[in-house]
């Protein structure tokens, strides 16, 4: 089962830590509960295309007070409400684990503190940045021509990584400092150290070269020059949409979210928009929808922010007219696309099966 947080590309990921609660009556008023989003806006600056970071793949862990783990494991298997005791909870995702040097493996996270009072909701709005920090280096036939046997290799305290001359990859490491390194034949000798902060990507020009300014700085007469850049990556799906963000809706890459698109049903509507999501169900009823195969009905489903969503009221119904759309995408012959997400462009309506909802299909696009 699948989610979504498009780290989508992002890149400015911002971590927009917000740290607030909206209080909501529990219906548990001896407990209160946790209920766990991300922020749509950062996430929708990530995307490129239909690329976007499955937030529902993240890893998500929620601690007491005393460390204890509540949950642990994907955020698309997590439930939508996390019954908890009144107390402070420490609440982090990460797109992925990441201990040591590797080729492109950006890792996004975010980590807030939320304080739950008895018989009141915590609502947490996750806004996951770019964690580690990555180097590229870009090495000039002058070099290549002068040292055509050595070896450059990329060195943290995490590790090392062997950077060949026809690498194209960006290496990521932890923040920190990394120093270039080079080998040829016997002799080991550093070329130069920096120290990368996170969401900050480098790239370093690698000529070989005799000049007045260069010779003094680096052995054998090599230089560098550098360019660093911020990669962010702001994804934000806000669990129920309570953003509107800036997505246009008109191209696959400024898709609406299943929270963006019930916003803007109940404000009339809008014709030819994208909106993306992830498949959870169909076979609706004016009063409920079935999350579970198998499936008798062709004509429609239904898709919601997060996989484990089994509440037709936080959905989106989506009509699937007779066509290639819907039989590429009904249920009844497609049962194993619960949890899939996809892209689709229509018309976003008011109400369709008693829920908001998109109708007359042109497009889709499955993930």
């Amino acid at each position: 089962m699948r989610k979504r947080f498009f780290v989508g590309l992002l890149m400015p990921f911002a971590l927009a830590l917000s740290g607030s609660c909206d209080k909501i009556k529990s219906s548990e008023p001896e407990s209160g509960t946790i209920r766990i989003a991300f922020n749509e806006e950062a996430l929708t600056q990530t995307r490129s295309g239909a690329s976007a970071l499955d937030t529902n793949k993240f890893i998500l862990t929620v601690t007491n007070e005393s460390g204890e783990a509540l949950y642990s494991g994907l955020y698309g298997d997590a439930p939508e409400e996390i019954v908890v005791d009144p107390g402070t909870y420490s609440i982090s995702a990460i797109s992925c684990k990441f201990e040591e040097p590797v080729f492109e493996k950006p890792q996004y996270g975010d980590s807030q503190i939320a304080v739950v009072a008895s018989g009141e909701a915590c609502a947490v709005r996750l806004a996951c940045a770019q964690m580690n920090a990555g180097i590229k280096l870009n090495i000039k036939e002058t070099f290549l021509v002068t040292y055509p046997d050595a070896l450059l290799y990329l060195k943290s305290a995490s590790g090392s990584i062997a950077y060949a001359y026809d690498e194209t990859r960006i290496a990521y490491f932890k923040p920190g400092t990394v120093s270039l390194v080079m080998r040829n034949g016997s002799e080991t000798t550093t070329l130069l150290t920096r120290t990368l902060t996170a969401q900050q990507i480098l790239t370093i020009n690698v000529n070989a070269g005799y000049t007045t300014a260069s010779t003094s700085e680096y052995p054998e007469g090599i230089t560098m020059s550098l360019d660093t850049s911020r990669n962010w990556i702001s994804e934000t799906f806000i669990y129920n949409g309570e953003d509107s963000g800036s997505s246009s809706g008109s191209e696959i890459s400024g898709a609406y979210s299943v929270g963006q698109a019930r916003s803007i049903a109940e404000n009339g509507g809008e014709k030819g928009a994208w909106v993306y999501g992830y498949i959870v169900g169909g076979d609706c009823t004016s009063s409920s929808c079935s999350f579970t195969a198998p499936f008798s009905s062709a004509t429609h489903l239904v898709i919601a922010a997060k996989t484990s969503c089994v509440d037709k009221s936080s959905c989106v119904s989506v009509e699937l007219a007779k066509g290639d759309i819907r039989n590429a995408l009904n249920l009844v012959d497609h049962a194993d696309y619960i949890g899939r997400q996809v892209f689709i462009k229509g018309n976003i309506v008011q109400a369709y099966y008693g829920i908001p909802g998109v109708k007359g299909l042109t497009e889709y696009y499955l993930n």
